[in-house]
């Protein structure tokens, strides 16, 4: 098998994620950081090109049963490397206060496009607010699961 125990998936209304953790590769006792590092990231790289024909298969007939693009990812050690990954676009309706954020991060070189700094600031706020997005997504969880123990409406008794 490629991974040791089973993948992480992670599933939204356009992806499915599959990432899975490789063997560490073996590196002497002595070796520094920067050496396990690229070890780690050879090992991601050689799982990426050793398994593309199957990964591939397996997305292609697993993408049409559900709907979904199948990406994938992997791990090795302290090194996490994601590849085939859906980029799905989004719209929205900005203000223009909204807008000139984006346009100065434009102007400033930190993005290329109004699409690229408005997916910059998501990213930004993920990182920074991760507890926040945590508390909310375990709120919402208990929300659903409140919901599935309640009643079912006028068809439950049918």
């Amino acid at each position: 098998m490629w991974f040791e125990g089973s993948p992480r998936i992670t599933i939204d209304s356009d992806e499915i994620q599959v990432v899975g953790t490789l063997a560490s590769p073996r590196v002497t006792d002595d070796a520094g950081e920067e050496e396990r590092r690229v070890a780690e990231q050879a090992r991601i790289g050689g799982f990426r090109e050793e398994s593309r024909a199957a990964r591939m298969r397996i997305a292609e007939e697993a993408q049409p049963a559900f709907g979904r693009t199948v990406s994938w990812g992997a791990e090795c050690g302290d090194s996490t490397l994601l590849f085939t990954t859906a980029g799905t676009p989004v719209m929205t309706r900005l203000r223009m206060a909204d807008r000139k954020v984006l346009d100065t991060l434009i102007e400033a070189g930190v993005a290329r496009s109004r699409s690229e700094a408005l997916a910059w600031c998501v990213r930004l706020v993920a990182q920074h607010e991760a507890d926040w997005i945590k508390e909310l997504h375990d709120a919402m969880a208990a929300v659903q699961e409140v919901r599935n123990r309640g009643p079912r409406g006028a068809d439950a008794g049918s």
